[in-house]
């Protein structure tokens, strides 16, 4: 995976900083993480590294397409990287467990709306909150 970021930075002639490898590497190691936990991790290695540089990195790769966000909780972006984002997230509200689903799950949902309303939806965005089998039970 190395090689294909630094090249897919290069080619879009941007240069391969250790802050932007190190938020690469600390979003691809936790997930789905907030700029928070990323900038916890990346500090680790490097200490000098703050919050806004990483809030700003975040921007950029995002813009790029090699991250993306959602929403899991009413704080900050939770964000992944964009390869890896092919589902949908259940979020219980209990216990606060994140599940992935794939899209096809809430298919029926998404035609719905395309054929009643005629929307368009970002699938990618999508999460759903409620309560897993354990808490609600």
């Amino acid at each position: 995976m190395t090689g294909t970021w630094h090249e897919e930075l290069r080619a879009r002639g941007y240069r391969v900083t250790p802050q932007r490898q190190l938020v690469l590497e600390a979003v691809t190691r936790l997930g789905h993480a907030t700029p928070e936990d990323i900038c916890e991790q990346v500090q680790e290695t490097a200490r000098g590294v703050n919050i806004s540089t990483v809030y700003r990195t975040l921007e950029l790769l995002e813009e790029l397409g090699m991250v993306t966000h959602t929403h899991l909780t009413h704080g900050a972006p939770t964000y992944h990287l964009a390869s890896k984002a092919d589902h949908v997230h259940l979020v219980c509200r209990g216990c606060g467990q994140v599940t992935e689903v794939s899209p096809q799950t809430v298919d029926g949902l998404v035609s719905a709306l395309r054929d009643d309303l005629g929307f368009e939806t970002d699938v990618h965005h999508l999460t759903v909150f409620g309560r897993c089998r354990d808490c609600h039970s």
